[in-house]
């Protein structure tokens, strides 16, 4: 059995299959950023805190988190860490609408109700004991909705995912943050990432559904203007805080 350190509270994951390791410190710069943004969530006050982490599809939002997650916790206070993939609406109803194109991807992919319901709703009120973490796993699509997951009075939860600042759920956030990188990036880091299981059809699945969403997402909801703040995410070694959000829109 591995021991924890003193003081340190636990992170737990969602049930899903889609999961990510915590990415090693990826340089000193990088760990000194991250732990002064834990520091600044914690200093929001004792009571339970929500935390969205935004930005486009492979920006490193989910290692971030994780990050994230790591630093809070080493200070004592427990984590919940979800994504916004295991809410996804189940692959066997989407020859009810469009999923696949730009504009369906960012009109249909995601149950917005299920996330209120199970999890942000849950964690925003004092009284609540539990919350979900997942909905549907995105790859085994096994329903994981009665499998809630224990809140305390402290607990930090951190989800992140596309789309985590639109109007539906914007209002839930304590805290935003912003992961940036080019459009061109995206597209190639995702393609890499899902070559494996999409084959050739990876760089345009990602250039023509999910850029294509996102730019949708920006000209609607105009995200970044809200977010507490804006880290360029670009080189993992080196990330920057950008101080001038709306310089960021495409």
């Amino acid at each position: 059995m591995e021991l924890r350190p003193a003081g340190q509270a636990d992170v737990r994951h969602s049930a899903s299959t889609w999961q990510q390791p915590t990415p090693p410190a990826a340089s000193p710069q990088r760990s000194a950023l991250v732990a002064l943004l834990a520091r600044r969530v914690a200093g929001l006050g004792g009571g339970r805190l929500l935390v969205g982490i935004d930005g486009f599809t492979a920006a490193g939002k989910t290692g971030f988190g994780h990050e994230l997650a790591r630093h809070i916790a080493a200070a004592g206070r427990p984590v919940l860490r979800a994504t916004l993939d295991d809410f996804k609406k189940p692959w066997r109803d989407r020859h009810l609408y469009d999923r696949e194109s730009g504009e369906g991807y960012y009109r249909n992919a995601y149950d917005y109700e299920a996330v209120e319901r199970l999890l942000l709703r849950r964690c925003r009120r004092p009284g609540e004991t539990s919350a979900v973490l997942c909905s549907i796993d995105p790859l085994t699509q096994r329903d994981h909705s009665d499998q809630p997951t224990p809140l305390t009075p402290d607990t930090v939860l951190i989800a992140d995912g596309v789309f985590a600042f639109r109007p539906e759920i914007n209002t839930y956030w304590d805290f935003r943050i912003w992961l940036h990188v080019d459009p061109e990036v995206s597209v190639r880091r995702g393609a890499e990432r899902d070559r494996e299981r999409s084959g050739a059809d990876a760089e345009s699945i990602h250039r023509d559904r999910y850029l294509a969403a996102h730019r949708i997402y920006l000209r609607e909801a105009d995200p970044l203007p809200g977010a507490d703040v804006v880290i360029d995410n670009t080189v993992f070694s080196d990330p920057r805080v950008v101080r001038d959000p709306a310089a960021l829109s495409l």
